[in-house]
């Protein structure tokens, strides 16, 4: 550099940074910790992050452990979760690094609580979802959800309850922490009668979400709540957060979330909540609306069963009745029938009565449980052909392609429903279609990479529209049941559809993905006890 002119300004030199410096003011948790995993120094950063002593750091145990030597050398970062004190829990993300020549390690770590604890909130709301969809009873979802927010939030109890359908108790439906107490809300009703305050029928009743900080104390202190102290005493809580379920904006539950000592609700917390809430209404919102779906269709096959009676049963029988009145009225006039006319109306008697007797047994394969196994179905689908056959002297036909082996894990619903498909479809084809033979075909097929399971019914009668009417002959038409078919196969993520053959005649064919998860299933009703 060359010589300064008159005037120039000395530049001064950079300041310089020490070692220590950049451990003091790092913005990580660096730490010492020995082969016991105890605290040997630390930087404010780590002393603030593990709430240390500043003045009193070695010998404190430290969260992470140090390598096991006979586990080999782990790479990459690691995390380890840090409660010193209950309530008070930490997640943090740490790599090691050896002392040469020492049995000490340095710890480079930095705080990740927010983060994973943002991570397992969603993987809650959307594991929660998916049980709605897929769980097989409410009880079993909202006894998931319990414990899935139990969980992501370190809660020291969880309770999820319904409302019955007369809208006049509480049902507790899932729980975390808490055991199940017999009476639960028989015993809440015995603290309201002593003048306890009920938070969660306030939120109900509001249709708002209810905060109470301090709310162990004041319950375990007041001799109101004594009924409940047994089942609300164990484990130790603190704030209290109750959240209605709305469905459709009615309210039909409540989340009542019980937070460890140490801990508080904020917004996060609460917004969680309210996401679990929404699930746990859904869950109760689907399952009425299959309920009532149910018993729709319950209806549906009770008046099929009165117009079958009437058409074929009640008919037969008022002709025996008018028959057998035919030889009282001859005998009235003074006019004994003939040997010959007697002969001729007992043979009319027995042939009626056998008709009327296949229509009953008939109808009692079509009525009867259809299986709770893969062999079940296809010795009831077997029975309901060959009584089929027997009573309507039709040629009816059944080819079976060997399901059993990937159908032996299916629900039994599933089952039942695949039944009542092939029933209908049979029971049409009989009665409306003009048919002189009918093929009954169960197989499964694959399909990509998939299989489903596929039933069909085909007849040789005068076909149907694709709307699954039949066009008889004359004016008219009469209606299948289609409707109800093509439920059951929807409940299962299938499809029923009627198809024309070219050579004439009607198909009616139902598909099922088969898959280890099924869909939705009908719930429980919403009269559980607790």
């Amino acid at each position: 550099m060359g010589p300064r002119g008159p005037g120039a300004v000395a530049t001064p030199p950079a300041p310089t940074t020490s070692d220590d410096d950049v451990v003091r003011y790092a913005p990580d948790g660096l730490a010492v910790i020995d082969a016991e995993a105890r605290f040997v120094q630390a930087n404010p950063a780590a002393v603030l992050l593990c709430g240390l002593d500043p003045d009193a750091v070695a010998g404190v145990p430290s969260p992470f452990p140090p390598p096991d030597p006979a586990g080999g050398t782990r790479t990459g970062e690691l995390t380890v979760t840090w409660e010193p004190v209950r309530g008070q829990r930490r997640e943090f993300a740490y790599v090691l690094a050896p002392v040469a020549g020492q049995q000490r390690w340095i710890a480079s770590f930095r705080d990740v609580t927010l983060g994973r604890l943002r991570e397992r909130r969603l993987a809650a709301i959307a594991k929660a979802a998916s049980d709605v969809a897929s769980k097989r009873s409410l009880v079993g979802t909202l006894e998931a959800l319990a414990q899935e927010v139990a969980r992501t939030d370190a809660l020291a109890g969880v309770q999820v309850l319904t409302v019955n359908s007369a809208g006049d108790r509480l049902h507790v439906m899932g729980s975390s922490g808490f055991g199940r107490g017999a009476q639960f809300f028989d015993k809440l009703m015995a603290c309201r009668a002593r003048g306890a305050r009920l938070l969660m029928l306030e939120a109900l009743e509001n249709r708002e979400p209810l905060i109470a900080p301090s709310r162990y104390d004041a319950v375990m202190q007041d001799p109101a709540w004594a009924p409940l102290h047994d089942v609300m005493g164990d484990p130790r809580w603190d704030w209290f957060v109750s959240v209605p379920l709305l469905a459709r904006g009615e309210p039909v539950g409540i989340l009542n979330a019980f937070f460890a000592p140490g801990q508080v609700v904020g917004d996060t917390e609460l917004e969680f909540l309210l996401a679990m809430a929404e699930q746990a209404a859904m869950a109760v919102d689907h399952a009425a609306l299959l309920e009532r779906e149910r018993d729709v269709a319950r209806r549906e096959e009770r008046q099929k069963l009165a117009r079958d009676l009437h058409d074929s049963v009640v008919q037969q029988v008022f002709s025996m009745m008018m028959q057998a009145r035919s030889l009282g009225v001859l005998v009235a006039r003074g006019l004994p029938p003939t040997p010959e006319k007697v002969a001729q109306v007992a043979d009319d008697l027995s042939g009626s009565a056998e008709a009327v007797l296949a229509d009953l047994r008939g109808m009692v394969v079509e009525l009867r449980p259809a299986a709770t196994t893969a062999g079940g179905l296809v010795s009831a689908l077997r029975s309901l052909v060959d009584t089929t056959s027997a009573r309507t002297d039709l040629d009816v036909s059944f080819d079976l392609e060997d399901p059993a082996a990937e159908m032996s894990a299916l629900d039994a619903d599933l089952l039942e429903d695949v039944y009542r498909v092939v029933a209908e479809a049979l029971h049409n084809s009989v009665k409306h279609a003009d048919a002189s033979t009918i093929h009954v075909r169960l197989a499964v097929t694959p399909r990509g990479s998939r299989r489903r399971l596929v039933a069909e019914v085909t007849d040789d009668g005068r076909g149907m529209s694709a709307t699954g009417v039949a066009r008889p002959r004359g004016s008219g038409s009469s209606g299948l049941g289609m409707t109800v078919m093509r439920e059951r196969a929807a409940r299962w993520g299938g499809a029923v559809r009627v198809q024309q053959p070219a050579a004439g005649g009607t198909t009616v064919r139902l598909t099922l993905p088969l898959q280890t998860s099924m869909p939705t299933r009908p719930w429980a009703g919403m009269g559980v006890a607790p």
